[in-house]
């Protein structure tokens, strides 16, 4: 079931209208967690009884975790002891700890197995060709990752003293929720489960946000980021003919179709939930005005970004421990982001340079400190275009490795980079045959989707304005009708779908 079909519409529809007919709590997580399971079934039938298992082990694991944090009372009549409390509360500690890494080895090994199993299946037996490769991708299930990584933070809240759930119904719901399920944002269970208890009716203008957030998603990912698509893989798809002009536009315009296209699903996700009353965290603030490396990080997936500061980098010591311990751990963390992205050597290369770029970062700032006017020109006009120019133009190239994550591959296009010619048939077959425009219009209509993107940054950040709920239910069916008129036909999968 596609977000931006009419059959994922209907299906809304219907579960909204059986959900706010209900009055009972335990009804509507009822009608969420069915909703959720008949959505999962259209995409991956076959691992519902695997979520459904691994939601009531993590469950499970959480009530053991959470259960008796303080193994004895310390009573005034004197049947336990000072020291004896003590004793016996570091000795349930040492248990808790023990329940907790099994639960974080078992989720981690259940997202390694389904990533890397193809790799290990095809080193083992010498695979040479693709056909096993395909058939080991099908295999893993749709949002694993999202899925595993949930748990993982749920699990440990309980152990730093958030409440262990007792209600498997409300959990269930909550890991399955189909808004969220397939490619985030990450949620934590504690966030969700209170806005359950509070619960109430959606006002008109929490409807029109709703609605406006799905509008829009679809406008981004159904028009402008598959219409991008279809040029980066027409150029992709053909290294050995692109040209260096071709691959720079290229590089470009992935960079917009990864933020539209996921960007896009979210706001769609983030709108569903919002009609069932539920507020899902942001996940991105226009990330490509960051001007630095760190500041991309805090705006570019923030709920990965976020997960993994407080269940990895903070654990490591974060940058308490010296500059040297700060960087190795900068460099861990992101290595961390690039295997949970996929089982390629590209994914490794991309995490270990954007970890790399945090460090160079992080000692630039070290030695700002240290020097007055190099603090003051990071603050001049001059400065911040530099930071920017500099921080966008790593972030776009490390995208290629994410695109193309077979190492062959990417260090081709890196060397086709500067002073490499055109294929005498690539621009008769891409631009006129295919998109039946000039590479001069495709990079003019590239520079006005980044312009437009400039000015609606400039409105929404910097000036703080934007449209009321009235005017936002108006666009509403302005936007679908634009994605059924404008939009390509077959749509492209969303690209979070294979992380």
């Amino acid at each position: 079931m596609n977000f931006i079909s009419l059959f994922y519409g209907i299906f809304l529809l219907s579960v909204l209208g059986i959900y706010w007919s209900l009055s009972e709590q335990r009804l509507r997580l009822w009608t969420l967690l069915i909703a959720s399971l008949i959505f999962y079934a259209s995409l991956n039938v076959q691992y519902i009884p695997l979520l459904l298992a691994l939601t009531f082990i993590n469950f499970r694991l959480g009530l053991e975790i959470g259960k008796h944090t303080s193994p004895g009372q310390r009573s005034l009549d004197g049947r336990i002891s000072n020291d004896e409390w003590l004793f016996a509360q570091a000795d349930w500690n040492q248990q808790r700890l023990k329940i907790l890494w099994v639960g974080v080895i078992l989720n981690v090994l259940l997202l390694l197995g389904f990533k890397y199993l193809p790799l290990v299946f095809k080193v083992a037996f010498h695979v040479q060709t693709n056909s096993e490769d395909a058939a080991f991708k099908f295999i893993a299930p749709l949002g694993i990752s999202f899925f595993t990584f949930e748990c993982i933070s749920y699990l440990i809240d309980v152990y730093r003293g958030a409440p262990a759930t007792n209600q498997f119904l409300k959990f269930a719901a909550y890991k399955l929720f189909f808004a969220k399920l397939i490619s985030g944002p990450i949620t934590r269970y504690h966030n969700l489960a209170t806005q359950v208890n509070t619960l109430q009716s959606p006002i008109p203008a929490q409807v029109a946000e709703g609605l406006w957030l799905i509008a829009r998603g679809a406008v981004k990912k159904g028009i402008l980021a598959d219409h991008l698509g279809i040029f980066v893989d027409l150029c992709f798809g053909n290294l050995t003919r692109a040209g260096s002009t071709d691959l720079w536009l290229a590089i470009f315009a992935y960079g917009l179709q990864l933020y539209l296209d996921f960007n896009g699903y979210v706001d769609i996700a983030r709108g569903s939930a919002l009609l069932f009353g539920f507020v899902l965290p942001e996940n991105f603030d226009f990330p490509y005005f960051s001007t630095s490396i760190a500041e991309f990080w805090r705006r570019w997936h923030m709920t990965l970004g976020d997960w993994l500061r407080n269940y990895v980098y903070f654990p490591l010591g974060g940058s308490r421990r010296g500059l040297t311990r700060t960087c190795w751990n900068l460099l861990i963390v992101m290595l961390i982001a690039g295997i949970w992205h996929g089982s390629a050597l590209g994914f490794i290369v991309w995490g270990a340079y954007h970890g790399l770029a945090l460090i160079v970062h992080r000692l630039t700032d070290a030695i700002g400190d240290r020097n007055e006017n190099l603090d003051h020109f990071w603050q001049k006009p001059l400065g911040i275009f530099s930071a920017w120019l500099f921080t966008q133009l790593m972030v776009f190239t490390s995208w290629i490795w994410f695109r193309l994550p077979n190492l062959k591959d990417s260090s081709l296009v890196f060397r086709h980079l500067w002073g490499y010619p055109a294929d005498i048939q690539f621009a008769q077959k891409v631009y006129v045959e295919a998109l039946n425009i000039s590479q001069s219009q495709l990079a003019g209509r590239l520079i006005f989707l980044a312009l437009f993107m400039t000015l609606v940054y400039a409105f929404k950040s910097r000036l703080k304005v934007e449209f009321n709920w009235p005017v936002k239910l108006v666009f509403v069916p302005l936007c679908f009708y634009a994605v059924w008129l404008l939009a390509p036909e077959g749509s492209l999968p969303y690209i979070y779908f294979d992380f």
